[in-house]
């Protein structure tokens, strides 16, 4: 059996992690805004779900240009989140129920609230204020055009004109210019950072954008060429290394010298890098001298296909055995489409195109969606490594496609001309209880609508009933803890074409059927089925989109 216990300094291998996107988990005080008090009430929630860990996305001072990662100081609470004190009590009470905490931190940008970005702009060009971030004089006659043809990840130039003339880079909204991070006082701040939370108790730090820190921003500056280049899909079309903004390898020394500042610490602080790289790469991150573990993303982007699921689990253990690491798994979080819903989405669908059209076009069939999000889950916690499963997904809740556009506050919508609908969706407050003005959320209403449906989904709804998603979760990650020892899988021969099947080291299986019709069940007793207790749990065929373990 894994130990998960805080005197262990590997615990983070084989952990799950539950993501709170704290503004959407709970709120305390009824302004319609999720805030640690919220978090810390709810926290028994996650100990009876049987979670190791949570992970929050950021609660720092930010104007939620950008959902809270655009950051005014990265050592306080957010007002309208709380205090320090309020994330202290947070802090002791997940320690006192066993939980581990991770935060967010965010090191490629700030927000322009910074005080830093604000002393910049008063500086003016040329000043030492400025060297923190990338300021640059404007090509053209008169520097009225950008320095270079980089494009921002939201839309857009990636460059940005200040009252003097100058411009400053930012790969994501213009609230959040890029940090210089060859100047050491930012090198030198991000180590305190570092240090103040982990003095604070945090066990862990997931790492935003950890594959853009580092810049080539020798002059001259160089176009890419074609806007495309400015995404990560270009990293498989340019030679490793020397993209100018993504996953250059002066990278990883930022990160060895965060491993120093980790390591100081009793149990050593873990980190999980958020790094959009092709897998041979991402490995890099996760070397034992850099961040431990790195998103595997290709699980979560793979279609309902056993050849497809299969090459991706085999190439993501092979990846994280290279640097010594555990693989990492993830279906949600708060960037993608809920996975009840893109899983049934037809292979080749345009996400966007399918949240413009309310989620109509083509429709969701809810329940066979939600059917095939818990076989998916249950084949992702089956394997090798760390799960994140993020809020609500323990309760099957489907992406909110059908927000107004009028309410929506992804930056995404306004920056791109309403032309892409955004992350809103997947960030819809959680349902607690089946009546109230939110469901439980809040004493009055929710920043983001939530529909009706959620009535069926809250918590109250599947507390203790057998069969419901919410119990799925509980029985599933309590047995987990049971039959976890070692980080190796066999894939079992002769499966059936559709059928996914391994057995785990002390000999337990996983078994999934991804095709459309039933396939033989494999002898053995069934510890767990994805599927109601009458389907797929007794003797007879494997029905399809249903997982098993079996002893």
């Amino acid at each position: 059996m894994t130990d998960f216990s805080s005197r262990n300094p590997d615990w983070w291998r084989q952990a799950v992690v539950y993501q709170v996107y704290p503004r959407s988990f709970a709120d305390a005080d009824g302004d319609g805004l999720g805030d640690l008090r919220g978090v810390t009430d709810r926290l028994s929630h996650l100990a009876s779900l049987g979670v190791d860990a949570l992970w929050l996305s950021p609660f720092y001072p930010s104007e939620l240009a950008d959902g809270g990662y655009d950051v005014a100081d990265y050592r306080d609470v957010d007002p309208r989140l709380g205090t320090l004190a309020d994330f202290d009590a947070l802090a002791a009470e997940a320690h006192r129920l066993g939980l581990k905490v991770i935060v967010d931190l965010v090191p490629n940008h700030t927000s322009h609230r910074h005080p830093w970005f604000q002393e910049s702009l008063a500086a003016g060009p040329g000043s030492p204020a400025r060297d923190r971030y990338v300021f640059r004089d404007g090509r053209g006659p008169h520097g009225e055009l950008p320095p270079t043809d980089w494009q921002s990840v939201f839309g857009g130039s990636a460059w940005e004109r200040v009252p003097d003339g100058q411009w400053y880079l930012h790969l994501f909204t213009r609230q959040q210019p890029d940090l210089d991070w060859r100047h050491e006082e930012v090198r030198e701040d991000f180590r305190t950072t570092l240090r103040f939370w982990s003095d604070r108790g945090v066990d862990g730090f997931r790492v935003d954008v950890a594959h853009a820190l580092a810049k080539d921003l020798g002059e001259p500056l160089r176009d890419l060429g074609a806007p495309e280049l400015s995404g990560e899909e270009a990293l498989v079309r340019l030679p490793a290394g020397t993209h100018p903004f993504y996953d250059r390898d002066e990278v990883h020394e930022i990160y060895r010298d965060w491993r120093r500042v980790l390591d100081a610490y009793s149990p050593p602080r873990t980190a999980v890098a958020e790094a959009w790289v092709p897998g041979a790469r991402r490995a890099l991150y996760a070397r034992p001298d850099e961040l431990n573990q790195a998103f595997n993303f290709e699980y979560l982007q793979a279609s309902w296909d056993a050849d497809a699921i299969r090459r991706v689990i085999t190439d993501s253990l092979a990846t994280a055995r290279t640097a010594g690491a555990s693989a990492t798994w993830v279906l949600s979080n708060h960037d993608v489409v809920r996975h009840p819903s893109r899983l049934m989405l037809p292979p080749g669908t345009d996400e966007n195109t399918w949240l413009l059209s309310g989620g109509h076009a083509p429709a969701v069939d809810e329940a066979h969606g939600l059917r095939r999000a818990r076989a998916a889950t249950l084949l992702m916690l089956a394997l090798p490594g760390s799960s994140y499963v993020y809020q609500g997904e323990e309760l099957g809740l489907p992406e909110v496609a059908g927000l107004p556009v009028e309410v929506l506050q992804d930056p995404l919508w306004e920056q791109t001309g309403r032309v892409r609908k955004g992350r809103d969706g997947c960030r819809v407050p959680l349902p607690w209880t089946t009546t109230g003005p939110s469901y439980g959320f809040g004493a009055a209403g929710a920043w983001l609508p939530q529909p009706t449906s959620f009535a069926r989904y809250a918590v109250e709804a599947q507390d203790g009933v057998a069969g419901s998603t919410l119990e799925l979760y509980r029985t599933a990650l309590r047995l987990r803890r049971k039959l976890l020892d070692g980080e190796e899988l066999t894939w079992q021969p002769d499966t059936p074409p559709g059928v996914l099947a391994f057995a785990r080291s002390d000999g337990w299986r996983c078994v999934t059927n991804l095709s459309a019709a039933p396939v033989p069940l494999p002898p053995g007793e069934v510890l767990l089925s994805s599927a109601p207790k009458s389907d797929g749990t007794g003797p007879g065929p494997l029905p399809p989109d249903t997982t098993v373990w079996l002893a």
